[in-house]
């Protein structure tokens, strides 16, 4: 089955400015998250960070489901989507290494 990256930075503002309203919608993202995994699908989410450990790099969102379109319905869902706190583009990813 086919495997979709969302990359994602979240917006300036929100890191700076509206750091509540950030908090709030990670965690919605989180409950988000899990309550995929609880229908079956193989979902991960998580952050990037630099050398130092310092976050901002933006984060990754792997999803594996049948075509782009699910993917698209799917990430369009997300609550840092829905509430447009993060720049984003979808990806399907193909594996040459087999």
């Amino acid at each position: 089955m086919p495997i979709f990256i969302k990359k994602e930075i979240i917006k300036k503002t929100y890191l700076t400015e509206k750091v509540e309203i950030r908090k709030k919608i990670v965690s919605q993202h989180k409950i988000w998250i899990y309550s995929l995994k609880a229908k079956g699908f193989n979902i991960k989410s998580g952050f990037l960070i630099n050398k130092n450990k310092e976050p901002g790099g933006g984060g990754i969102l792997l999803l594996e489901c049948d075509c782009y379109k699910t993917a698209l319905d799917i990430v369009g869902q997300d609550p840092l989507v829905k509430n447009k706190i993060v720049d984003w583009d979808l990806y399907e990813w193909i594996d040459v290494s087999n």
